[in-house]
């Protein structure tokens, strides 16, 4: 049995008016799910809070928690994500005001002591171990897709003019064609996070490192990266989730 331990907070930020991010923990810690809305108005509020619902929902009947083929659990995470991905897209067809709404979506679901890690879109899974940070899961954007292909640096990307422009997120027929999870056996001491691009916009990887690696309280650790990322700058709303793994 993994004895795990998590932190999480979300935040609207400091420049908009409502907060289109959504976190959801499975309280006996069975996954831990970040999603970032996108939309006019109160859309992009409304797809976050669908995904963070049912995927959850859909995951607790589709997998078995204490064992399960890889396959079988994979497949399981994809459907429940394809399911969040059609009911987003059915509202947006039948609600004027849910127009064109969509949501990424970055999780951890832990099955028989692993974890299968993946998303669609741009919030992003790192892992902390033996003092390395690395990013576990790959962006569905434009620039990282220029990146892949060699067309621009990383350095480059960061300030790139199309670094927000998604080609895949729920909410679209590409957002429920897989989700291609990662299957990671976690580490005592390993430290996850899983974050919206609100994070990442305002703390760089330094200051990630340093806060997941000095702070032993995930709550704290997820309350002081989203405040770092807060006064670096952030222009969007900010969530983060702590995993840390005893």
């Amino acid at each position: 049995m993994l004895d795990l331990r998590c932190g999480y907070l979300s935040i609207k930020g400091n420049f908009r008016d409502n907060n289109e991010d959504a976190a959801a923990v499975s309280p006996e810690h069975l996954y831990f799910i970040v999603a970032d809305g996108m939309g006019g108005q109160s859309a992009g509020e409304k797809a976050s809070e669908l995904a963070t619902e049912l995927v959850p929902q859909m995951l607790e009947q589709l997998i078995d928690f204490d064992s399960g083929d890889d396959e079988q659990v994979r497949r399981g995470i994809d459907e429940a994500v394809a399911h969040a991905n059609s009911e987003i897209m059915a509202l947006g067809e039948v609600d004027p005001a849910m127009h064109n709404m969509g949501t990424t979506i970055v999780f951890i679901v832990v099955v028989d002591g692993h974890f299968f890690v993946s998303g669609v879109g741009d919030s992003r899974a790192y892992r902390l171990r033996d003092g390395n940070l690395e990013q576990i899961t790959t962006d569905h954007s434009l620039t990282q897709a220029l990146v892949d292909a060699g067309t621009i640096s990383k350095e480059e990307a960061a300030t790139h003019r199309y670094r927000n422009v998604l080609y895949r997120y729920l909410g679209t027929k590409e957002g429920g064609t897989g989700t291609d999870a990662k299957k990671i056996r976690p580490e005592p001491g390993d430290r996850y996070m899983l974050c919206s691009d609100g994070v990442t916009d305002g703390a760089a990887n330094e200051t990630i490192h340093k806060l997941l690696s000095e702070l032993h309280d995930p709550q704290k650790a997820a309350e002081a990266i989203i405040e770092a990322a807060q006064e670096g700058g952030s222009r969007d709303n900010i969530t983060c989730v702590v995993v840390h793994v005893a």
